[in-house]
C-alpha cells in the first residue's frame, strides 16, 4: 500500500465512509477530481509491491509505451489495469482509465461482484473472462477498457494494487493520455458502449 492510497483510506475512515461500498466509490471519485498524483514518486514508494509479469485477476499499474504508438489514434502511457489473462506476447488487461468517473464507479460495482472471495486481501481476486464480459449486462463498460498489452512495451515493473485498495486505485487521476483529450476519449468510449 503506498503512502497515497494510506492517506486517502484514513480519510474516508475519518469521515465515516464504510468500505466497498457505493459511497465509498462516491466519496473517492469526488476526491480524485481535485487531486494531483505524480506517477513517477507513486511508483517509487516503498511501500508499492513490484511484479515482473502479470497476474490473472489482479490489479496492476505501470508505464507503457506501445509498439504501434504512431498509428494509434491515443493511449495511455500509464495504465490501470486488471489482469483477464495471458495473450500473444503478454497479457489482456482492462484499463479503467478509458470510462469516464461514473461509468467507471459503475464498472467498478459489476466487476465487485465477480470476486473471488470478500475477504479483500491478498488471495482475492476478480473472476473475470472475456465470455463472462460479453454477456454481463452489469459489465457492459469493458468493450473500450478491453486491451492487449506487449511485454517487450511494458517500461516498468507492475504494481501491485492490493484488493482494499481497489477503489482508491481506481478513482485516482493517473491517466496519461497520449495524442487525445480525454474529453475525446471518454466520448468515444461512451460510443463503443
Amino acid at each position: 500500500m503506498s503512502n497515497l492510497f494510506q492517506k486517502l483510506e484514513y480519510e474516508a475512515f475519518r469521515a465515516g465512509i464504510t468500505p466497498r461500498s457505493k459511497e465509498s466509490r462516491d466519496w473517492f471519485r469526488k476526491k480524485a477530481r481535485a487531486m494531483r498524483v505524480n506517477r513517477n514518486e507513486l511508483m517509487r514508494e516503498d511501500e508499492i509491491q513490484l511484479r515482473n509479469r502479470s497476474v490473472t485477476g489482479a490489479m496492476f499499474m505501470f508505464f507503457y509505451d506501445p509498439k504501434h504508438k504512431k498509428t494509434l489514434p491515443y493511449y495511455d502511457s500509464f495504465p490501470l489495469i486488471i489482469a483477464v489473462g495471458p495473450a500473444d506476447g503478454g497479457f489482456i488487461g482492462l484499463n479503467l482509465h478509458y470510462l469516464p468517473l461514473a461509468l467507471r464507479a459503475k464498472f467498478l460495482d459489476g466487476l465487485m461482484d465477480t470476486t473471488t472471495n470478500k475477504k479483500y486481501d491478498e488471495s482475492t481476486k476478480f473472476a473475470i473472462s472475456y465470455d463472462m464480459l460479453k454477456s454481463a449486462s452489469k459489465l457492459k463498460y469493458f468493450k473500450p477498457c478491453y486491451k492487449h498489452y506487449l511485454t517487450k512495451h511494458v517500461r516498468s515493473r507492475l504494481a501491485l494494487v492490493p484488493a482494499p485498495e481497489w477503489e482508491i486505485a481506481t478513482f485516482l487521476p493517473t491517466a496519461d493520455f497520449q495524442k487525445a483529450s480525454t474529453s475525446t476519449i471518454y466520448g468515444q468510449s461512451r460510443s463503443m458502449i
